[in-house]
């Protein structure tokens, strides 16, 4: 017992120290260590956990004022929009509304929240809403409706919207209403309808300007085609009135009794006899330069024409030929102009018109040869089916591949500044369009190794077809 004593139970000097073991630290003291080592990790714990605390309050505060911003914004968003704006839940309660509902419905916009849609709307309107609002869910796009709210002075129509509310799993949580009244509509579809007459107005004047821009390039060669007739007609007038002057000097003499003698010598001294021959070559000449002149004319009043009123038959081989030969004269082009094919082509159309779709055709075929003395343009004329075919093939590089789509809109041009509007073709295009037939750029290209444009028009049926 006294050695059990001796070994065990608590060291009297060091009671936190077993007895019998020398040197080992008492219990109070782990203990002591141990706690202070929880204490620091129980403060770190506390510290970071505040951090996180003070971090998650700045992010509850920027998204608080991102949410009132945007609040604000939709706010006045709704407050200032024109259409009424109708937000409905999926079971048909009204969520938000724009102020302009409250001015159709003679109730503020904040007394309409959580009522049922059906209280807004007219009785009448109700079940079409309900098929588009069933529409929309289906098909997942916006139905269009004319339908009618409850005004305070009776039913307020309206073009009324509707498109589904989706949520980010894309299932239909809703519906939006957007709805336009019905009287600015109609004065909407009034002005477009002005508009698409000033349009047509327009595009009439473009063409009347087009075929003035074309008939001005062609001026120079008109004032020399002009003179020359003219100034034969001026010279054939004066070599008349100077035989007139001879023959009142010898008829004079012959009212005067003058003897046969006298009168063989004046007719001898006046050469009367070789007058009276030119005196017929002077009448031929005259009339030869005035018929000239009448030609200039009726060309130039065929190719200025309106060409909108009834269209007649007319041979399209002999308007393509006026219009190239207008074309060479005024562009003093030495390159050869030659038409092949079938030497007439009776069609139906306004001829004016068709002259400016041929004086183009041939005005662009001269531009690409570039004033190239061996350049070459073709006019071919062909059948096909019940339709007249008139061709225009140059020998210039021709059209690239990547422009081909181009050539026919508006204002697109290849030329330099100042030598082309770029209206040419496009108008011409709206001509032949306006008349039932096409033009294209051809396919395979010119056998000239150039550019070929063809147009086809219907063919007469009448006697001369």
């Amino acid at each position: 017992m006294a050695h059990r004593a001796q070994t065990g139970g608590a060291d009297p000097a060091d009671p936190a120290r077993p007895r019998g073991v020398p040197g080992a630290p008492g219990l109070d003291a782990v203990a002591r260590a141990a706690g202070d080592e929880v204490w620091m990790d129980v403060l770190s714990a506390v510290d970071r956990t505040y951090a996180d605390l003070v971090d998650y309050q700045e992010r509850l505060e920027h998204q608080n004022h991102a949410l009132e911003d945007m609040r604000s914004f939709l706010g006045s968003i709704l407050a200032s929009v024109s259409d009424a704006l109708i937000v409905v839940s999926r079971a048909g309660e009204v969520v938000e509304t724009s102020a302009s509902v409250g001015t159709l419905t003679g109730h503020p916009a904040a007394d309409w929240h959580g009522r049922p849609l059906a209280e807004m709307v007219e009785p009448q309107t109700m079940a079409a809403l309900d098929a588009a609002l069933a529409e929309a869910a289906n098909s997942r796009r916006p139905v269009t409706l004319e339908g009618a709210l409850r005004g305070p002075g009776g039913p307020a129509p309206l073009e009324l919207s509707v498109s589904p509310r989706l949520d980010e799993r894309q299932r239909v949580v809703g519906y939006v209403l957007t709805g336009r009244p019905l009287g600015e509509l109609r004065q909407a579809y009034s002005a477009l309808a002005h508009s698409h007459e000033d349009l047509k107005a327009a595009q009439a004047q473009l063409v009347r300007n087009e075929k003035l821009a074309s008939l001005g390039r062609l001026l120079a060669g008109v004032a020399h085609e002009l003179n020359n007739p003219i100034s034969f007609v001026y010279a054939n007038a004066h070599a008349l009135e100077r035989y007139a002057g001879k023959f009142e000097t010898y008829f004079e003499q012959v009212a005067q009794g003058a003897s046969r003698e006298r009168l063989m010598a004046l007719r001898e001294e006046l050469k009367l006899d070789r007058e009276v021959r030119n005196l017929r070559d002077a009448v031929r000449g005259a009339r030869d330069g005035a018929e000239r002149v009448r030609d200039i004319v009726e060309d130039l009043r065929r190719l200025s024409a309106e060409g909108s009123g009834e269209m007649v038959e007319f041979d399209l081989v002999e308007t393509a030929r006026i219009a190239a030969t207008w074309v060479r004269r005024g562009s003093k082009t030495l390159a050869e102009v030659r038409f092949t094919g079938l030497p007439a082509l009776k069609v139906r159309g306004r001829p004016g018109h068709i002259q400016q779709v041929a004086m183009n055709l041939v005005q662009n075929a001269i531009d690409a040869l570039d004033g190239r003395a061996d350049g070459a343009i073709e006019i071919s004329a062909s059948i096909a089916g019940d339709r007249g075919v008139l061709s225009v093939a140059d020998s210039g590089p021709g059209v690239p591949e990547d422009l081909a789509q181009a050539v026919f809109d508006p204002f697109f041009t290849t030329k330099p500044v100042g030598r082309g509007t770029g209206l040419g073709l496009s108008i011409s295009n709206k001509i032949v369009e306006e008349h039932g037939g096409r033009l294209r750029l051809c396919p395979s290209g010119s056998a000239l190794g150039g550019a070929c444009f063809s147009f086809d028009l219907p063919l007469a049926t009448g006697e001369g077809a």
